[in-house]
């Protein structure tokens, strides 16, 4: 296999190879000309040998409050969207960002899990996929190939919500295996100060390094989400879960970046607000996406042309949670029952073993027996 930083993203994730993507003469060099917002040496170096890094102070005041004004509009629509159907009796417009969504919850239960499915890549998130300072940082890890992930999440965390409080789990582990070598880096960004209270990142430092996948679960308490036990970690991955955990606050403008084999999981939102993130990623286009050739990313910048034109018409084009509800043979013609559906079912559903059923996977089973 080609070296990590000379075809990037084929990142050595096979024990054998350890030694060398972990090697740390393989670490990128310096790039001879700075440009705006690429890391420090020594944040790639803790980018390959721990698996995240905190970047501090990525975005300007004004690119977060571009994407805030995005989501007080699509939660507007969302409450539009519920009144009109007769699902709630108050628009609750006198509440705002921090905590509208929560008051839309409370009179629609799953009010939260519409927003995620209906979330939309408005101008303001398509500006921040392709900010030139994130860009720049993507490309001193996977080099000057970049295109979008087809998965990128927008995400609401409301206080004390099984739902929105993701367990333990490798990102890959939601993906065909035909991805587990490519490396995705992925940038989780707030658009609060993200706290220990209001539920930030716990990762398991340096769980990357073993290069594997581990046995995942499906699905988590009430949730869509698969989960991977700690003891699998420990026995697959190598980690220590009393010593390698690491609880990562994120301030208002800051990043955590971190690698998609790294073992992660956001805790429990236990303040009066709501915590919202989106989490972005990125890879060589020339390698597999690992969504069950499903869906495509969209490619923002090649080294023969830095600065294309995005074809986000094509990428938009395909809904990803109608797509993996397809996938798994949701064949629903009820249309309001569509529009309010608080289940979400995917094609990762089939790839681990059930040993939980909730609602999500009732959908996907009895539809499966009817198709």
């Amino acid at each position: 296999m080609a070296n990590v930083f000379i075809e990037p993203v084929l990142a050595g994730y096979t024990g054998e190879e350890h030694a060398e993507v972990f090697d740390l003469r393989a670490i990128p060099k310096p790039t001879k000309e700075r440009r705006v917002g690429q890391l420090s040496e020594d944040e790639v170096r803790r980018f390959f040998l721990e698996g995240y890094v905190l970047v501090k102070d990525v975005f300007r005041k004004e690119t977060l409050e571009t994407c805030k004004t995005a989501i007080n509009e699509m939660v507007d629509e969302l409450a539009q969207k519920l009144y009109k159907a007769g699902k709630i009796t108050d628009l609750c417009t006198n509440f705002g960002f921090s905590d509208r969504l929560i008051r839309l919850e409370k009179q629609f239960p799953g009010a939260n899990v519409l927003f995620i499915k209906q979330a939309r890549l408005t101008q303001a998130f398509k500006d921040l996929w392709t900010d030139e300072a994130l860009l720049n940082i993507i490309e001193q890890l996977i080099g000057p190939d970049i295109a979008g992930h087809p998965v990128w999440n927008l995400r609401a965390k409301i206080p004390r919500d099984e739902a929105t409080t993701v367990p333990w789990h490798q990102d890959s582990g939601y993906l065909d295996t035909n991805s587990y070598r490519v490396l995705q880096p992925t940038a989780w960004i707030p658009f609060v100060d993200a706290t220990e209270t209001n539920g930030c990142l716990q990762i398991m430092q340096g769980g990357h390094k073993s290069g594997k996948v581990a046995t995942h679960q499906c699905c988590h308490g009430g949730t869509w989400y698969v989960m991977l036990e700690e003891d699998e970690m420990e026995k697959t991955l190598g980690i220590n879960v009393k010593t390698d955990i690491r609880t990562c606050p994120v301030p208002l403008g800051s990043i955590i970046l971190f690698n998609n084999l790294i073992p992660h999981r956001s805790l429990n939102n236990v303040s009066d607000h709501v915590r919202w993130s989106v989490d972005l990623r990125w890879q060589n286009p020339g390698y597999p996406y690992g969504y069950y050739d499903l869906k495509e990313g969209v490619i923002f910048r090649t080294k023969d042309n830095p600065n294309p034109v995005v074809d986000w018409d094509t990428f938009e084009g395909v809904d990803r949670f109608q797509i993996s509800a397809d996938a798994v043979k949701e064949k629903t013609q009820d249309e309001e029952a569509v529009e309010f559906d608080t289940s979400i079912q995917g094609p990762w559903m089939k790839k681990w073993e059930i040993v939980h059923i909730n609602q999500h996977v009732l959908k996907m089973q009895s539809e499966e027996k009817s198709s």
